[in-house]
């Protein structure tokens, strides 16, 4: 029997102006995308802000989950169980991500691409839906049929790959975890 590991994309709404104005477009509820490797979300990366208080600095991070921008926000939690082969290779991605985490941009122009639903696939830039659909999709494990560069966030939500694991307050999601009573 072949083991498998649990990954989790991790949307979240932050309530800052960026994400409000995202959500202007969307409509949807939930409209930055992370992708973790554990269940505390201790291993949790994306594109975004690398600074909290400047959303002109922005890129490949590792985020803080328990840090100020994320400290009153909602999330949804989702779970993707994958191979250990395939978790091996999802880490490996993220490795050379963070050992290149400098050249990388947030794709901006991209995010003016998605909403005129043209894919735009730039070298070393991607927005957060698009980072994680691409990781996945690399490791062999792709969630949706589109293009990266055309995910949003609600788009990996609706992936029936990721089983829904928890909705609501991000901080209860993490304080629940610590006390060891969530999945």
């Amino acid at each position: 029997m072949n083991a498998t590991h649990p990954v989790y994309i991790v949307l979240t709404d932050t309530g800052t102006l960026f994400t409000r104005m995202i959500r202007l477009y969307t409509k949807a509820p939930m409209n930055h995308a992370s992708l973790a490797l554990d269940g505390d979300l201790e291993q949790v990366y994306s594109f975004g802000r690398r600074s909290p208080g400047n959303p002109f600095s922005a890129g490949f991070v590792k985020e803080n989950l328990r840090g100020e921008l994320f400290h009153q926000a909602t999330c949804s939690v989702y779970q993707l169980d994958v191979s250990e082969s395939a978790y091996n290779r999802l880490q490996r991605i993220i490795r050379r991500f963070q050992e290149n985490e400098r050249e990388y941009s947030y794709n901006l122009l991209g995010l003016a691409t998605l909403m005129l639903n043209m894919p735009l696939e730039r070298d070393r830039a991607y927005f957060c839906s698009q980072f994680v659909a691409s990781a996945l999709s690399r490791a062999g494990l792709p969630v949706t049929d589109k293009p990266a560069s055309l995910v949003k966030p609600c788009d990996l939500a609706a992936s029936p790959s990721l089983t829904l694991r928890y909705r609501g307050e991000l901080q209860g999601y993490l304080n629940l975890r610590l006390a060891g009573k969530a999945a």
